[in-house]
C-alpha cells in the first residue's frame, strides 16, 4: 500500500464488510463517519446505546439509522461492555469508540475475563498518514507510521521495544517487508540524564541490530529532520538507511506523538488514520477534532488490518 486512499479501495472491493461495534453511540461525529463509512461500503455499523438519544442525534444530523443492527443500552460502561462482547461471540470484527473515553473503552479490552489482549500484551496506537510530497521523482509516494500518539504516557524502554514492535506488525501488514524505524529525540547524539530519550533511542537501535525486532532497520537518536529529509541527513553526515527514509516515527513519549500527529493533521491538513491495536479487535479511536476523511481512513485502516490479522502482535513485555 501506498496511500491511504489505496486502503480504502482495498477495503471496499474485498467483499463482505466487517461490522464495527460503535459504543456508546449517541455522539454527533461518531454516527456521520458511520454511516458514511456504512455508505461507502467500507464496514457495517452496530449501534449500541441510547436508543432514544441516539435516534434524536440521527434526526438533527437527517441522518437515518433503520436497516442497522441496535441494541438499546441507556448506561455508558455497560455498552462498552456490550460491545466487546459481541466481539467475543464473533457477532462483530473491530470495535469502535463512541461517547465514552479512550481509557474506558481500552480498560474493557484490557480486562482479562475479555481475553482480546495476550498475557503481558500492551496496546498503542499506531497513525499512518501519506508521506509529505517529495520534489517531483525523487521519491515515490509511500505511507509513514507514527506510534505512540494517544495511549502509552511516557513510556519505559521495554514498552517503546513494544510499541515499535505493534509498529513494525502494521507497517509490514501494509506491504513494507522490511521496515525502516527512526527513534525519535532532539538531537541525535546520546545526552544521558539530561535528554533519557536519547539513550533509550540508542538502546533501541542496539536492539534491533541484534535482531530483536525481526528484519527491520532501527536507527536512533534521530531528530525529525533526519528521520524524514535526505538533504538534512546529507549535509549533517548522518549515514544510515533509514535517515531521510523512515517508514516509522516512534515518539518518546505521549507528548511529542500527539503534537506531531496534530501537525501532520492540523497544519499540513493531511488526513491520519489511527488505529489501537495490539487486541484481537482493533479499536478505532476517533477525535471530534479528527477530520471527516481522517476518521473514515481510520476505519479503512481497522478493516483493512482485521482482514490482515496484523492487529494483535503478540507482544510481550
Amino acid at each position: 500500500m501506498d496511500s491511504l486512499e489505496r486502503i480504502t479501495q482495498a477495503v471496499r472491493g474485498q467483499g463482505a464488510r466487517l461490522r464495527v461495534a460503535i459504543a456508546p453511540c449517541a455522539e454527533p461525529f461518531v454516527l456521520r463517519a458511520a454511516l458514511d463509512a456504512a455508505t461507502l461500503g467500507l464496514a457495517e455499523p452496530v449501534f449500541i446505546g441510547q436508543k432514544e438519544r441516539t435516534q434524536a442525534v440521527a434526526a438533527e444530523l437527517g441522518c437515518a439509522l433503520a436497516g442497522f443492527e441496535f441494541i438499546d443500552c441507556p448506561d455508558d460502561a455497560e455498552a462498552v461492555h456490550k460491545a466487546v462482547d459481541l466481539y467475543r461471540q464473533g457477532r462483530v470484527q473491530l470495535l469502535m469508540k463512541g461517547l465514552v473515553s479512550t481509557a474506558t473503552l481500552l480498560k474493557a479490552v484490557l480486562a482479562k475475563d475479555a481475553n482480546l489482549v495476550a498475557p503481558g500484551g500492551i496496546l498503542s496506537l499506531v497513525s499512518v498518514f501519506d508521506a509529505p510530497a517529495a520534489p517531483a521523482g525523487s521519491q515515490p509516494p509511500r505511507l509513514m507510521l507514527l506510534s505512540d500518539a494517544g495511549v502509552n504516557i511516557r513510556p519505559s524502554l521495554q514498552r517503546k521495544a513494544d510499541i515499535l514492535k505493534n509498529a513494525l506488525a502494521v507497517a509490514r501488514a501494509l506491504g513494507i517487508p522490511r521496515p525502516r524505524a527512526a527513534v525519535l529525540a532532539a538531537t541525535e547524539k546520546v545526552n544521558f540524564p539530561a535528554m533519557p530519550a536519547t539513550l533509550d533511542a540508542d538502546l533501541l537501535a542496539k536492539m534491533g541490530a541484534e535482531g530483536a525486532f525481526g528484519d527491520a532497520q532501527v536507527a536512533g537518536p534521530l531528530a525529525l529532520d533526519l528521520a524524514v529529509s535526505p538533504v538534512s541527513a546529507r549535509l549533517k553526515g548522518v549515514d544510515s538507511p533509514v535517515a531521510g527514509h523512515a517508514d516509522i516515527l516512534l515518539a518518546p513519549d505521549i507528548e511529542s506523538g500527539n503534537i506531531l500527529h496534530k501537525a501532520v493533521s492540523t497544519l499540513l491538513g493531511a488526513p491520519v488514520a489511527s488505529v489501537v491495536v495490539g487486541s484481537k479487535a482493533p479499536v478505532v479511536v476517533p477525535s471530534r477534532g479528527d477530520s471527516d476523511r481522517s476518521k473514515l481512513a481510520s476505519i479503512a485502516l481497522a478493516v483493512f488490518l482485521a482482514r490482515q490479522g496484523a492487529h494483535e502482535t503478540g507482544v510481550r513485555s
